[in-house]
């Protein structure tokens, strides 16, 4: 790092170096890494590509032989890595058509590489892969009449193989291993110091922006954290009301679609009116490099991410994470409050719940303002909303994104409630199925 950018450095220190060479010259680049986050250099122009250093694996090394004169990028193609800086020129003078003057047998790639193929074979399933669906029932209890006070929060960033879906997997990046991270609940008024930690073992930097910070990028600018390290930020909760939370470390998108977001809770002086059950629920888009329900193990799409093309969408996580591996159960009579939140990066939901009515939706996550009523409420990626209603009748009531061809691709959770059945509330008056969904 350096002016608070990513960079590579030259043996005198130097920014970026431009490298200078002629035509027919070889090359011989040796890089390495003095901290844990991986990196990789690429020249396309000559089909150089280095393997992945850091620390932990120590210098590489790659030798090409320059054809052609110009002005040429080198980059690492780690996501984000370009863009917060590790970018460069390599200058080559000599003949503008020198092929023939590159001696014979020269190699123009990296030694051992070969053209990888358009679509590249699927993985196999990651045999560590364990969940990482969040249990929608981790909601921090209601904090009750206090005055405001210093909170202390740590996280950890964990870079995991993680269940996806039946036989698939997927390299998850996360908060304290969890899809979405830990809810977070203060006070308005309280201060937060939050301490963000890099677990040793992962590849790439981490931080964390949350909607509820002012000041610092949300505390993106000052949690870039590498790995095996931790920064601590301190911040006051000025505004009530539910808010996300991601990483902001470039390339961002990535970061969020691979798992990193999650929601804090500034509860008003007073706090929230009392419900019986609360329940976690965050929707994600994720973008893969092979289509729904191919088995092994998935790898992140840039190109789709770019176009906002994703292959699942998910609650917490996973598909099936609220269907089958986790359910959110209720009694009839009961009222139940959902902190919805939408990691995204791209998608916007339209949060509904097949057989009910949202009593209150404190849309956007401002507690300030309720609406009643509700059936169904947008909420837009990095935005979240409450919502409460009471259950009258017995069932299965399955919460949806209501562009509804998002449930095949893994958009579903269900909430079960038991008790009595209350005909007047709903009777059905034949013996065939009905549905208006």
């Amino acid at each position: 790092m350096a002016d608070g950018k990513m960079v590579y450095l030259d043996a005198k220190g130097q920014v970026n170096p431009v490298l200078r060479a002629k035509v027919g010259d070889t090359i011989e680049l040796t890089l390495a890494s003095g901290e844990g986050a991986e990196h990789d250099i690429v020249i396309p122009d000559f089909k150089v590509q280095s393997k992945p250093f850091s620390a932990a694996s120590g210098p590489t090394t790659v030798r090409f032989t320059v054809t052609q004169s110009g002005s040429f990028t080198y980059y690492c193609s780690i996501p984000g890595h370009r863009q917060i800086g590790m970018e460069g020129v390599l200058e080559v003078t000599g003949p503008a058509d020198a092929s023939a003057a590159a001696p014979k047998g020269s190699n123009t790639a990296v030694l051992g590489s070969a053209a990888a193929p358009a679509v590249k074979p699927i993985a196999a399933v990651a045999t560590d892969a364990v969940s990482i669906a969040m249990d929608p029932t981790a909601v921090p209890k209601p904090l009750g009449q206090r005055a405001p006070q210093l909170v202390k929060y740590s996280i950890e960033t964990v870079e995991l193989a993680g269940k996806l879906d039946d036989g698939t997997t997927f390299t998850y990046w996360t908060f304290d291993k969890k899809v979405p991270g830990p809810m977070l609940r203060v006070k308005k008024g309280d201060t937060i110091e939050l301490t963000l930690t890099n677990a040793r073992s992962s590849k790439m930097i981490h931080s964390i922006d949350l909607h509820a910070v002012t000041g610092g990028h949300g505390g993106g600018e000052h949690t870039q954290v590498a790995p095996g390290e931790s920064k601590t930020v301190r911040f006051k909760a000025m505004n009530a009301g539910l808010y996300v939370y991601h990483c902001a470390t470039p390339d961002v998108p990535h970061h969020i679609s691979a798992g990193m977001y999650g929601l804090i809770l500034v509860e008003p002086p007073e706090g929230l009116p009392k419900v019986d059950r609360e329940f976690y629920v965050m929707q994600g888009d994720l973008y893969t490099s092979h289509k729904k329900g191919t088995k092994g193990h998935q790898a992140y799409d840039t190109d789709k991410a770019s176009d906002e093309l994703p292959t699942y969408y998910t609650f917490n996580g996973s598909v099936g994470a609220l269907t089958k591996e986790f359910r959110m159960q209720a009694k009839v009579g009961e009222t139940v409050r959902v902190y919805f939140g939408v990691g995204g990066p791209n998608k916007s939901s339209a949060f509904h719940a097949i057989g009910e009515i949202f009593g209150k939706v404190y849309s956007e996550g401002s507690i300030s303002s309720v609406r009643r009523d509700v059936q169904t409420t947008t909420v837009a990626p990095g935005g979240a909303t409450i919502v409460d209603f009471k259950v009258d009748y017995p069932g299965k009531y399955l919460l949806v994104d209501h562009a509804l061809s998002r449930v095949a691709k893994g958009l579903a959770a269900s909430l079960e409630v038991t008790g009595p059945a209350d005909s007047a509330v709903y009777q059905p008056l034949s013996g065939g199925a009905h549905a208006d969904h």
